[in-house]
């Protein structure tokens, strides 16, 4: 049993020598590890093969095709996205023929008119104190810029003298220019701004125009003036004791209708109703609607605050 020892040491020296000479080359395990991970290839060798994929000098080829091949791939997808953009341009061309440039195809969705007043500057609550020029000057402003194409001048130049109380229907062709009749801002009479300035803003009885938005072919009341009616919308009706309208008793007159849109209808001014409010009580908010009454017009829709009806807010301080 004695003669045993050495060998055991012997063997397990040459174990422990061996363990040292492992310990003694770690990079070469590492490396190993590395090239298991990346297919068997280093970094340098994995960058080699990029370069070589994307030129390749021996047989000319980039990212694996010639010069050759990428031209006629490149001629194949001209040629292809060409013909596409054809087929689209075609398609569009074919449904613009379809449309006039005059006359929208279909209507059925904006007749009866809305309507919009002037001025309109922080939305549609009109604020002033009449001892502070400053807060209704900029009305002021804002309705003597909306009125200048309504000049006297202007109408006589651009537009006719037509027959009032019908509807001034004109033929021909569609594309042809359509005449436009005469709108002078003096039948506005004290909401002009030529006898007054200010508009009776600084006396404290602000001008309000209203104006129908345009349609094309919509011919309103059916034979009969459109008229505007204006009234306390909540509160106290006392409030608003007196409004003048003008032109006439408020109403548009026929002679401005039907519009033909603005390729032909060119020098086409919007009929004006000017709302003269004389009498609203001072240092109180009022709201206030005004709305279109005639045949057709529709103005009791509650989530529609324009179709035929106008809410806004007048705030007059001394």
């Amino acid at each position: 049993p004695s003669p045993a020892l050495p060998r055991s040491r012997a063997r397990s020296g040459g174990g422990e020598r061996g363990h040292e000479g492992e310990a003694e080359d770690p990079n070469s395990e590492e490396e190993e590890e590395t090239k298991q991970a990346m297919g068997s290839k280093t970094w340098r060798e994995l960058a080699g093969d990029l370069k070589l994929f994307l030129w390749n000098r021996e047989e000319r080829t980039c990212m694996g095709r010639t010069a050759t091949s990428w031209g006629l791939i490149l001629l194949f997808y001209f040629v292809f996205y060409t013909c596409l953009a054809g087929m689209f341009a075609f398609c569009m061309y074919v449904m613009l023929l379809t449309l006039s440039p005059y006359t929208p195809t279909y209507r059925d969705r904006v007749s009866p008119p809305g309507v919009m007043i002037r001025p309109y500057l922080h939305g549609f609550t009109i604020a002033f104190n009449v001892s502070k020029r400053s807060t209704w000057q900029p009305y002021v402003d804002s309705m003597h810029r909306f009125l200048a194409a309504y000049d006297d001048k202007v109408q006589e130049e651009k537009n006719i003298e037509c027959v009032a109380g019908r509807y001034f229907v004109q033929g021909g062709h569609e594309g042809e220019e359509k005449k436009a009749c005469r709108f002078k801002r003096s039948l506005l009479q004290s909401c002009s701004g030529l006898g007054d300035p200010t508009f009776g803003y600084s006396r404290g009885q602000p001008c309000v125009l209203l104006k129908m938005n345009r349609i094309i072919g919509y011919r309103p009341g059916a034979g009969v003036p459109v008229s505007v009616d204006c009234k306390v919308q909540k509160g106290n009706e006392s409030d608003l004791r007196s409004v003048d309208f003008y032109p006439g008793n408020g109403t548009f007159d026929l002679m401005y209708y039907p519009y033909y849109g603005k390729i032909t209808h060119v020098n086409y001014t919007s009929p004006l109703v000017a709302m003269h409010f004389t009498d609203v009580k001072r240092n109180n908010l009022v709201p206030i609607q005004c709305s279109l009454k005639g045949e057709g017009i529709i103005n009791d829709v509650n989530n529609d605050r324009f179709l035929g009806r106008i809410l806004f807010t007048l705030s007059i301080g001394k």
